[in-house]
């Protein structure tokens, strides 16, 4: 018997949930992205419609936070630094809330994602804007569009009742391309780090192990791999040129807050190369960079 009513309550939950998904929403959720020069812009919201309602000023009153939407808060999302009316929104996922005014209207980005007009707090705004609302002709559903896209910029409009909003969106693609660059540097100098200490942990190939690491520190220098080269040569019976790029890690350690991790190791094993190496032995000393 008890079997018998799980098995009807799963019935229930499971027609439940079926239902749930073939009923349509009153405001029925939509997503827009565009690609401006090389970064992505994605909305994503729900389109309430007017129903015979007047809304700005009656429905949604001036002067007060609106989530600009309905059911959960209007997101934007952008892969990169982008400029909204000249100002800067850094890379990532916001919230967008507004309020509304007869003549001008202030745009939120907050960074809270659930935010509502009940949890609204100014401490979470990242960045304010305002613009000036139009006046066009009647629409039924809250609309949002990009339009005017061009290689640095675009205009992303909201409409609905006779009211549209537009923002003047701008990015800059050399900043855009030189972190891409700088980003897939960076994975390709951890890809051959990584390749290199394990060639080193386990007493592979030590030249090959030795060519890697060069080309991580080609692309990015650290004390990681500046303390994995010294290791590498230390092997390869190199120690002078071990103690140079022991040091350099030594040096390059003191701005990174991940060296702590590594500090006695990296001692010891200088105290461990100079042991090796004679008297008379010169040793590349590391350059210190002048400070701009």
């Amino acid at each position: 018997m008890k079997k018998i009513a799980l098995l009807a309550l799963s019935s229930l939950l499971s027609s439940t949930s079926i239902f749930a998904q073939i009923t349509p929403a009153p405001s029925p959720g939509a997503a827009i992205s565009q690609v401006v020069g090389v970064t992505k812009i994605s909305i994503d919201y729900s389109r309430p419609s007017l129903k015979g309602r007047e809304i700005f000023g009656k429905l949604i009153p001036f002067d007060k936070v609106y989530r600009t939407g309905a059911n959960s808060s209007t997101k934007i999302e952008t892969t990169g630094d982008i400029t909204v009316q000249g100002q800067v929104l850094k890379a990532g996922k916001y919230s967008i809330m507004s309020i509304p005014n007869q003549t001008n209207w202030t745009i939120i980005f907050s960074k809270k994602l659930d935010v509502t007009e009940q949890n609204y707090s100014a401490s979470d705004d990242v960045l304010r804007v305002t613009a000036r609302p139009q006046d066009i002709s009647s629409v039924e559903t809250l609309t949002f569009e990009f339009s005017d896209v061009k290689d640095d910029g675009a205009t992303l409009s909201f409409s609905w009742e006779k009211t549209k909003v537009s923002l003047a969106i701008g990015v800059d693609n050399v900043a855009a391309i030189e972190n891409a660059v700088a980003q897939k540097n960076n994975d390709a100098a951890n890809t051959f780090q990584q390749a290199a200490d394990y060639m080193l942990q386990k007493g592979l190939d030590l030249n090959k192990a030795l060519g890697l690491v060069d080309k991580s520190l080609a692309l990015r220098e650290n004390f990681r791999n500046n303390w994995i080269k010294a290791q590498i040569l230390d092997k390869l019976g190199k120690s002078s040129d071990a103690l140079g790029s022991a040091l350099k890690a030594q040096v390059l350690g003191a701005g990174d807050a991940s060296y702590s991790f590594y500090k006695d190791g990296i001692e010891k094993g200088i105290i461990e190369i100079k042991a090796k190496i004679p008297a008379a032995a010169p040793v590349v000393e590391p350059s210190k960079k002048k400070k701009s």
